[in-house]
């Protein structure tokens, strides 16, 4: 295989489940065709055990490196940690990345075609869990021929997915770094999603699901992201970024006769943050992802967290961050307290939950003494 640094590869995409083998989800369905998209970077060994799974967050894709050719570079949504001499180092190890279950990026979900209709399945998709897009993976990693995990990391929702991988898969399972995340999706962030979500489907553009033949609901959308994104950053990092300062064209307003609607530079990131989502992601894959993390319980059907947990017996890596207020230090803590072999490491930043996409050096050196 090519290395990451001097070619340029593409999104993979391969049908893993069909009618005679369809994916038994968790909530009863049975669903057919399912098509996965993925990456890999690095070389697969002889034996199949130097894989690394890479799970990405909410709106993430399959596309998590950096790969350049003389006439092309695109920089994934993890470039920092993934290439020739980073953390997750491709001259050693071959790292995967896929988009999940119910993805907008190739794998299979709402915007996908039903067989049945010839129309995307908008809300007649089955609602997947975290479980289900462990599952789909599983079939992943089968395909390319691994053996073993090495580890299996992920921040955020990608952090469900870690903690379900040694629950559900042990023996494929080497270790695992779960980051800024949960072992149950807690009623603040249940709270944070659900108002989200009342955002788009209360936008008559929405128009119950069935908005492919005219066009995203946009409002909705848009406000749904910049709810997110305060749930996302901390009140430090806003105070550095933009303290009180103004649009310029609002700057020389005396009488305060001006744009209601766009006057601090805080306003101005949100509506863009809010475009930029809309302008590349799906209004109902939003909606079906966020319930499959409010759904996420390692506990559900197993028994108590500490039992649940306390079955894990890899080493396992919990990250926290001190700032993030969608999914708290303490929460992170309890993952590591209830795993045996768990150690618990903790990133100083102003930036909250993304800190884990910024804060690449911390996150670096602790993956790097992890992995040795």
């Amino acid at each position: 295989m090519p290395t990451l640094t001097q070619h340029i590869v593409e999104t993979k995409i391969v049908q893993l489940f069909d009618e005679t083998h369809p994916l038994k989800m968790e909530c009863g369905v049975e669903l057919s065709p399912v098509h996965v998209a993925f990456e890999t970077y690095g070389e697969l060994n002889s034996a199949g055990d130097n894989a690394i799974l890479v799970c990405h967050a909410l709106t993430g894709s399959a596309h998590a490196a950096e790969y350049s050719s003389e006439d092309s570079k695109s920089a994934g949504w993890w470039h920092t940690a993934i290439g020739e001499g980073k953390a997750l180092d491709t001259r050693k190890y071959f790292v995967i990345s896929s988009n999940f279950l119910g993805g907008c990026y190739g794998t299979t979900g709402s915007i996908s075609e039903n067989p049945k209709t010839g129309k995307p399945y908008g809300l007649s998709f089955p609602q997947m869990t975290v479980r289900d897009m462990v599952k789909v993976q599983k079939a992943l990693i089968t395909y390319l021929g691994v053996t073993k995990l090495k580890t299996i990391i992920g921040g955020s929702l990608g952090g469900m997915q870690v903690l379900e991988w040694p629950l559900m898969y042990p023996d494929l399972v080497e270790s695992i770094v779960p980051i800024a995340t949960a072992a149950k999706h807690s009623p603040w962030a249940i709270g944070l999603n659900t108002i989200a979500r009342q955002a788009i489907m209360n936008d008559p553009d929405w128009k119950s699901g069935n908005y492919y033949a005219f066009g995203q609901p946009q409002k909705g959308f848009s406000l749904a992201r910049q709810i997110a994104m305060l749930s996302y950053r901390s009140d430090v990092s806003f105070q550095q970024r933009f303290q009180r300062e103004r649009i310029k064209d609002n700057l020389d307003s005396k009488n305060y006769n001006f744009d209601w609607s766009n006057l601090f530079q805080v306003e101005s990131y949100l509506y863009y943050q809010g475009k930029k989502l809309v302008d590349r992601f799906d209004a109902n894959t939003y909606i079906y992802i966020t319930r499959a993390m409010d759904l996420h319980d390692v506990t559900l059907d197993r028994g108590s967290i500490e039992d649940v947990l306390g079955s894990i017996t890899v080493p396992s890596l919990s990250v926290g961050i001190d700032s993030d207020i969608l999914y708290p230090v303490h929460e992170q803590k309890e993952i590591a307290s209830r795993i045996p072999n768990s150690t618990y490491a903790e990133i100083t930043s102003p930036h909250g939950h993304d800190a884990f996409l910024i804060e690449y050096d911390q996150l670096s050196m602790m993956l790097k003494k992890f992995l040795r």
